[in-house]
Order: structure tokens, then C-alpha cells, then sequence
């Protein structure tokens, strides 16, 4: 049933990943060349949507000179990928310009995500283009498969502007300020950003040391890309245990979430809940109450717990999550009712202990 329904969207797709096997294009390649196929089928179609695609800015003469630069190759890989469907440009759809849609993609695209909040593809919603971004925002996106949900994450007084947050704000000011410039060609200037709020905890331990275990998580990335497990684990409990960043650090608290990670996939359950433990806090502190990346962390910790058996902390815990996931996701989201079922196997398990 679910590949009659996407075989439309996906034939002529599907003959481009083909061409240029064993290469792989990038999601917003594919994206671009989705976009094409509609214009190509439904050139003069409207959709129920506030704002299309046509009315985005693509801020290309904003762009700095790497960026167009890496748009450029995109554009040529797209060439590529599209060349056993539309061997040319004539074929293009009338007016399409490819470097401007790239630009508005690069701009405007949101980063869809799955249940536990892990990168999966990449969509364009105009309509939700329309939100402003602020560091400390009003509301979150949430994906339940590729359908977007917008929530409110706390009481919003009437006329106050709804926000979202276009990156992860478990970054320092000027990082995020230089991820907002580079991709969307603006300085944010919410309190956050002006106040340079919990920038001194997210350097904690010095800046050497925070650089230095910043090169040491690239390294870290590359093991466990080269499936090297052990190793990694190896590394990460060396830097862990140097006793030179605090676990507020965001370079350590990374390191303690691979850590995690890498404990998870070896099967070490025990060191795996320690570090789940350790992020906590840190997570609390970065991230507002209510916040669907710390309600993930700490389902995350009642899962260990409950496998486990650690009946009694994994209710406490998972209970904890339920109240932040219940307005962050929604009760009815999948997600929501995972963490539901778990419940119920946690009062299972006490009941028999």
C-alpha cells in the first residue's frame, strides 16, 4: 500500500538514483528534483497553503562567496542526477531557475526529523516559513513522519509573535549568530543573543581545553563512521575522565552523549544509564522545560532504567518525560504513545517485583 502511493512521486526519481549508482545525491539534491517533477506535472496548481513556493526569498545576493560556491556544485550535481529525465534545460520548467531554488531551500527547508529527534530528510513547508526564529522560542516543530506540527511550548499572550528556533541553541552567541548569518543572511537580536545568557557555562573549563576536545570529538566521528565501536568508546572514556571540562560544557556533554550511544549499540547497559545520567542536568540547563530534545534525553534514561528493571527510578523518569512530551508532542503523538506503553510495562514489572 505505502509503495503504491509514493510510486507516483517516486518513478521518475527513482530512474534518476539509478543513473548514477553507486553515487548517492544529497537530500536537498533530491528535494530540488521533487520540486521540478511537480512543476512539471501540476505547472499552474495551488495548493491550500498560505504562502508557496514561488513567494520564498532565496537571499542569493546575500550569500557569501563559499556559499554560492557550494550551491554551484549542488547545481551541478543536480544536472547529473536529473540527466536520464531532462537531458537538458529546455526541459526545465518555464523561468525555473536553479541556483534561486537551491537558495530558497538552503533558506526556508526545515530538517525533518524522526520520534527521538534524529535528522531523516529534509521538506519545504512554505507556510511555515512565515516564522520568525528567536533562541529562546514560543514554540517547537515536530514531525510525526513527514507531516509537520507546530506546538506552543509556553503561555503566549495575545498578539505576541509565534517563534521557532532554526538551529540547536545548545550553542554559544556567536556560534549561533554565525550559523544564522551564514544560512539565512540575518544577526539575531532576541535577548538571548543580546544578554550572551549561559554562553560562560557553555565554555566552562576554559576555552583551550573546550578546543581541544572539540578536535578530539571530530576524531571520534570518524571512528564511529569506520564502525569502530570500541575504540571509540575507548577514546570518548579518556576524555570523559580527564577531569578537564565540566559536564556543562557542551563539547563534554557531546562527548557524553556518544559515549551513551556507543554504550547503547555495544550493549553495555550499566555505563550506558551512567552517562545517560550525566547529560541530564546539562540538558536542563540548555534546553526550556518544556523542550522536545530534553523530553527524548529523558525518555531515553527510563528506557535503560527499564531495561534494567529499575522499576521504581524508570516511572519516576518516565513520567518526568510524559509531562514534558504531552505538550511538546502531543498525547496522540506516536512518540507520546511509546512512552505510554512503557509506563505500563513499568507498572507491569513493579507489581511482580
Amino acid at each position: 500500500m505505502c509503495q503504491k502511493k509514493a510510486w507516483k512521486d517516486h518513478k521518475r526519481e527513482c530512474l534518476c538514483l539509478k543513473s548514477i549508482l553507486p553515487h548517492v545525491p544529497t537530500d536537498s539534491v533530491r528535494l530540488v528534483a521533487r520540486i521540478i517533477f511537480k512543476l512539471l506535472e501540476q505547472p499552474d496548481s495551488t495548493s491550500g497553503e498560505l504562502y508557496s513556493i514561488n513567494d520564498l526569498k532565496s537571499h542569493f545576493k546575500d550569500l557569501n562567496e563559499d556559499m554560492k560556491e557550494g550551491l554551484g556544485h549542488l547545481a551541478a550535481t543536480l544536472e547529473q542526477y536529473l540527466k536520464k529525465e531532462i537531458p537538458d534545460s529546455s526541459k526545465l520548467p518555464p523561468g525555473f531557475q536553479t541556483l534561486e531554488y537551491f537558495c530558497k531551500l538552503t533558506c526556508n527547508s526545515f530538517t525533518i526529523s524522526d520520534g527521538e529527534m534524529q535528522d531523516v530528510g529534509v521538506g519545504l513547508y512554505p507556510s511555515m516559513s512565515l516564522l520568525n526564529h528567536s533562541c529562546d522560542p514560543n514554540c517547537v516543530i515536530i514531525f510525526e513522519g513527514k507531516f509537520l506540527h507546530l506546538r506552543t511550548i509556553k503561555e503566549i499572550p495575545q498578539g505576541e509573535e509565534l517563534t521557532i528556533s532554526y538551529i540547536d541553541v545548545k550553542m554559544p552567541s556567536h556560534m549561533r549568530q554565525l550559523q544564522l548569518q551564514r544560512q539565512y543572511c540575518f544577526t539575531c537580536d532576541c535577548q538571548r543573543c543580546m544578554s550572551k545568557e549561559k554562553d560562560e557555562d557553555m565554555l566552562a573549563g576554559g576555552e583551550e581545553a573546550s578546543r581541544e576536545m572539540e578536535h578530539s570529538l571530530a576524531t571520534l566521528e570518524e571512528l564511529r563512521s569506520q564502525n569502530k565501536l570500541k575504540e571509540a568508546l575507548d577514546l570518548c572514556k579518556k576524555l570523559i575522565n580527564s577531569g578537564h571540562l565540566p559536564d556543562k560544557n557542551i563539547h563534554q556533554l557531546k562527548a557524553l552523549d556518544f559515549a551513551m550511544d556507543l554504550c547503547i549499540h555495544l550493549e553495555i547497559w550499566e555505563e550506558a544509564l551512567q552517562y545517560a545520567l550525566q547529560t541530564l542536568q546539562p540538558y536542563s540547563l540548555y534546553y526550556s522545560n518544556h523542550h522536545p530534545v530534553r523530553a527524548v534525553q529523558i525518555m531515553k534514561v527510563g528506557k535503560l532504567q527499564l531495561h534494567l528493571s529499575r522499576f521504581p527510578e524508570a516511572m519516576t523518569t518516565l513520567k518526568q518525560a510524559f509531562e514534558i512530551m504531552k505538550v511538546t508532542h502531543g498525547r496522540d503523538h506516536g512518540l507520546t504513545q511509546d512512552l505510554i506503553e512503557l509506563l505500563g510495562e513499568c507498572e507491569m514489572g513493579m507489581k511482580v517485583t
